[in-house]
């Protein structure tokens, strides 16, 4: 027997352990098969850095283990999608969209006169009460109820294009 024939025999009295290490940390047969022949393969197109005489089975539990790493590092980044399921995927929402949408409304929050903002920040941003609002403020609670309401139609104007049901009625009476 050559040298290479002890090592593939060798390589053969390790595949029971092999198996059983690689079901153990791969929990998924398949893979765990998959891991096994990339072993195999590795520590034969590296057998010239193995030291007759040294640990084989130690050496391809460390290539099996390098190698389940690598794999899982590796998936953690991609993701397999059977071709019967492309039709039901759909792009994922990058949040450009939500980021531009906030600064629109930002800078129409700005643009309200500030008692209009003020009101509609402690109503609809605060949680305050229409009452407590106006106790804060100084003013009626209706006066809140009112600023509110002008200032959510303004927002609404400046960022849909949507006019108020009141401001309707005023333009055709």
């Amino acid at each position: 027997m050559t040298q290479n024939d002890d090592f593939a025999a060798d390589l053969l009295e390790q595949l029971p352990h092999l198996r059983a290490f690689a079901r153990l940390i791969a929990r998924n047969p398949a893979t765990a098969d998959d891991l096994v022949q990339d072993t195999l393969l590795r520590a034969l197109a590296n057998r010239h850095q193995y030291q007759p005489g040294t640990n084989l089975r130690g050496w391809l539990i460390t290539i099996m283990r390098n190698r389940f790493y690598n794999m899982m590092r590796k998936s953690s980044h991609t993701a397999e999608v059977s071709v019967d399921y492309l039709d039901q995927l759909r792009a994922v929402d990058g949040g450009q969209m939500a980021a531009v949408e906030i600064t629109e409304f930002k800078a129409a929050l700005d643009r309200l006169p500030a008692a209009h903002k003020e009101a509609l920040i402690l109503v609809g941003a605060s949680g305050y009460s229409y009452d407590e609002a106006a106790e804060i403020v100084g003013c009626p609670p209706g006066t809140i109820k009112s600023r509110v309401s002008r200032a959510r139609a303004e927002l609404e104007r400046q960022l849909h294009g949507v006019e108020h049901p009141e401001s309707l009625l005023r333009q055709i009476a």
